[in-house]
């Protein structure tokens, strides 16, 4: 006679939140991050440029922090490095114009840990 198999049912709390497939985007984000140069792109129905510093993910979403060089072709009132969610990031492109680290971003951030895709150099 065969033995009753035990079973448990998987709850919330045995679920880990693996990464979604990673947008089609990724490879332009990627590319910036690498030569250091700016992502142009449409953000909640707004055109941004943006320097990213870092990809990584977070809930299974893949997300950028970049500091925002022009919302709407205005500069921003302060410089931030912001989180934007990859998906979120319209019509994206790499364009010519060139950045810096910036010394807001800090890749020891607890927030990074163990998420890191790609983080600037420098």
């Amino acid at each position: 006679m065969d033995k009753p198999v035990n079973m448990k049912l998987n709850t919330d709390e045995d679920r880990v939140d693996a990464p979604a497939t990673p947008p089609v985007s990724m490879p332009t984000v990627f590319e910036a991050i690498v030569k250091q140069q700016a992502i142009a792109a449409t953000y909640n129905r707004g055109s941004v440029t943006l320097a990213p510093h870092v990809v990584y993910t977070k809930h299974g979403e893949f997300y950028v922090d970049a500091l925002t060089l022009e919302r709407d072709g205005k500069p921003p009132r302060e410089p931030k490095i912001g989180a934007f969610k990859i998906a979120g990031l319209g019509g994206m492109r790499v364009t010519p114009r060139r950045f810096t680290r910036s010394e807001l971003f800090n890749p020891k951030e607890e927030r990074y840990e163990g998420v890191t895709l790609l983080a600037i150099e420098g």
